[in-house]
């Protein structure tokens, strides 16, 4: 008997890597590096708990 196969779960990582080089490259264009890495923590973060939202709900079904 063959199972149901699940979809691949998604991966988030790289959004978070990318938003944190992002916010302290804006960062240190308006002379805020921190403040900028620090925004790019939390826009990342919330992209990869949206993500992880997306990949449970996918595979509750």
């Amino acid at each position: 008997m063959n199972r149901p196969s699940k979809p691949a779960p998604i991966a988030g990582g790289a959004l978070l890597a990318l938003s944190l080089i992002l916010g302290a490259i804006i960062g240190v264009r308006y002379g805020q590096a921190s403040l900028g890495f620090v925004i790019g923590l939390g826009v990342g973060t919330a992209l990869v708990l949206l993500i992880a939202l997306v990949d449970w709900l996918r595979a509750r079904r």
